[in-house]
């Protein structure tokens, strides 16, 4: 028997790294709801939105693991080892994750820490905020006259990553729609890097705060004007960005938003 094998014989548990979708609670998958239903202890982020967890079994403990700008319930670190210790006495232990778990939501870094303790675990994905709130938004990310390709990139980076920066100069030329998460707070480093590149001021961006929850707003502008236009209405985060001529179909598609 080799050592994952033993250290598996000292937990009842599996871990489920589950996506609660971008705050609609109808966007949340079956599989994500039944888990939520049947759960022992659900370990929960920030943005999981107030209707999702309503959905959590009442007889289940929760534990508020979110992580906001300046603010930590939990770090990073305590989080998995809490997830190991929730494991070894309870059958299902649910990590619920704003969005996707695999887009920018750790839940790689997290499902590999429990794969290395030996403990169960599966992923159960979600629907990321740069696809919906732009959807809930009216902007179509790609379209046959507009965009035929999606770059998704993050704007707050951690330190001691894999390199040191996002390469935005490749960003700009790679792809026709950009979809930027947690990027408010350095909108200013943004838009410059993305004009230095030789993305044209004009191109047009949108700003999604709270995507898909009956709260969303959006601000729409250029890269010319968007850091003057936050500044003048203190948009702010969380909230996702586009860029891209895609933007332009807000103003005809945005009346349709879902209810």
């Amino acid at each position: 028997m080799n050592r994952i094998e033993k250290q598996e014989n000292k937990y009842l548990g599996k871990v489920y790294l589950v996506g609660a979708g971008p705050g609609d609670p109808g966007l949340i998958t079956l599989k994500a709801k039944g888990l939520l239903e049947c759960a022992d202890v659900v370990i929960y982020d920030a943005l999981v939105s107030p209707a999702i967890l309503a959905m959590i079994n009442p007889q289940a403990e929760q534990i508020n693991a979110g992580k906001r700008r300046g603010k930590h319930s939990l770090f990073q670190e305590e989080t998995t080892q809490l997830l190991i210790e929730k494991a070894q006495d309870h059958a299902i232990v649910v990590r619920l994750k704003g969005g996707d778990p695999f887009i920018f939501g750790r839940g790689g870094e997290e499902m590999e820490e429990l794969v290395n303790a030996g403990i169960s675990t599966e992923v159960v994905p979600g629907i990321t905020s740069g696809i919906a709130a732009a959807a809930y938004s009216g902007i179509p990310l790609t379209h046959r006259l507009y965009s035929s390709s999606v770059t998704f990139v993050t704007g707050h980076e951690a330190a001691g990553k894999y390199r040191p920066k996002v390469d935005w100069n490749a960003i700009a030329h790679g792809s026709e729609t950009i979809v930027i998460y947690m990027g408010i707070h350095n909108l200013p480093y943004i838009v410059e890097q993305l004009s230095a590149a030789g993305l044209n001021l004009e191109t047009p961006i949108a700003l999604v705060r709270w995507g898909t929850r009956p709260e969303q707003e959006e601000l729409i502008g250029t890269l010319k004007t968007i850091v003057e236009q936050v500044e003048q209405t203190g948009f702010g985060a969380p909230a996702i960005a586009v860029i891209g001529q895609v933007v332009n179909m807000h103003s005809i598609l945005s009346s349709c938003r879902p209810v």
